[in-house]
């Protein structure tokens, strides 16, 4: 029997590679003569980077940049020289675990040193820059980014505006012709764990506002302000911004490197399967187990254990997905693939005790898993 385990990170609890890991400890013992495979998984947001380092080679190359709060962190990123290939992750200068709980507010955070690695990115001798789009803090429609790499963004008295989401509400003037010239030599890919649009009941304010810290009166207010943006974008430039899928990516990141740097966006996980080919270790799989820390209706837009079950639906394969929390509207996974949703919790805990007891939380239910699958007649 070969059992492929390929989950996502669990969000500020436990990286994609540790997460296998404690799959793997529970099941193996209860059944000793299975083929374990582990493929760790990311679907653009945290973590994406290290899959393709781990899966491709190449350095690690880090980094002092301005975080969502604009204090300055240590971020990272990846290069493949072989390829001429770098990849970074927003999530590693602009994530939400960058900020404490109490302080987290996407009307006042910024993508600016997201930007200041793409443009450490261009100091390599590299013809593509991949940026995976997940796990940001922020709502600025990557304002934070094009100031970084040279745009001009002013308001009504042609002084800077400040790159939040908040800020976009004084933009008045946008201007990328300015652009760091060195962003035409290369192509530039976005690894898209989303296919929502920037704007409207699906956008990035109202989907993943609340989760950012925002309440109904910012999410109000940072809505009003991506559609400033969006219109300026659209008269000013000629650049349709609001609705392609994917612009609400990231807090609108999205839109500013599919809109306006001529980026492709693309599915974060195929882009990683296709990029390490891995789908045939997929395919040659009896089981497949997939997860990650919620899984809710949301995950069947471009999150993990979808993207799985879609592939092994496709080869006939069972896919066992585990969370750290089920939410509602889960239905449609079954649809496309997804034999069984299993939520890691024992019951009723406090947040805070839930992420301290993950892995010992994530190795009893995939022990248990296991037991099911050795009564399997397959």
């Amino acid at each position: 029997m070969h059992i492929v385990i390929a989950p996502d990170s669990f969000k500020e609890s436990l990286s994609a590679p540790y997460v296998a890991q404690a799959i793997q400890a529970g099941m193996a013992p209860v059944l000793p003569n299975a083929q374990f495979s582990q493929l760790p998984m990311a679907d653009g947001g945290e973590g994406f980077a290290q899959s393709i380092l781990e899966r491709l080679g190449g350095e690690r190359v880090h980094c002092e940049v301005t975080g969502p709060d604009f204090r300055p962190v240590m971020a990272s990123l990846v290069i493949n020289r072989e390829q001429r290939l770098a990849v970074l992750d927003v999530a590693s200068a602009s994530g939400l675990p960058l900020i404490p709980h109490s302080a987290r507010n996407p009307l006042h955070t910024t993508s600016l040193g997201t930007g200041e690695l793409i443009r450490k990115a261009l100091d390599y001798d590299i013809d593509e820059i991949i940026v995976g789009l997940g796990g940001s803090a922020t709502n600025d429609a990557g304002a934070g980014i094009l100031t970084a790499l040279g745009a001009k963004l002013l308001d009504g008295a042609g002084k800077p505006i400040i790159p939040t989401g908040h800020g976009l509400g004084a933009l008045m003037t946008l201007d990328i012709s300015t652009l760091d010239s060195r962003l035409r030599a290369v192509t530039l890919t976005a690894a898209c764990d989303v296919d929502n649009p920037l704007c409207g009941p699906d956008g990035a304010a109202t989907i993943f506002g609340p989760q950012k810290g925002a309440n109904e009166s910012h999410i109000r207010s940072l809505e009003q302000h991506l559609h400033r943006f969006a219109s300026i974008c659209h008269y000013q430039l000629g650049h349709a911004i609001a609705h392609f899928p994917g612009a609400g990516a990231a807090g609108g990141i999205g839109a500013a490197l599919g809109g306006l740097l001529n980026a492709q966006l693309v599915p974060g996980v195929d882009l990683l399967l296709t990029r390490t080919h891995a789908y045939p270790l997929l395919a040659q799989a009896d089981w497949i187990i997939t997860g990650e820390g919620r899984v809710d209706g949301q995950t069947q837009h471009g999150k993990v254990p979808m993207a799985i079950a879609r592939i092994a639906q496709s080869h006939h394969i069972p896919v066992v997905v585990i969370a750290g929390s089920v939410g509602d509207n889960c239905t449609p996974l079954y649809q496309h693939g997804v034999s069984a949703i299993f939520s890691i919790q024992p019951g009723p805990c406090e947040h805070s005790e839930a992420l301290a007891n993950t892995t010992s939380n994530l190795t009893r239910t995939a022990e248990n898993i296991a037991r099911l699958i050795h009564l399997s007649p397959n």
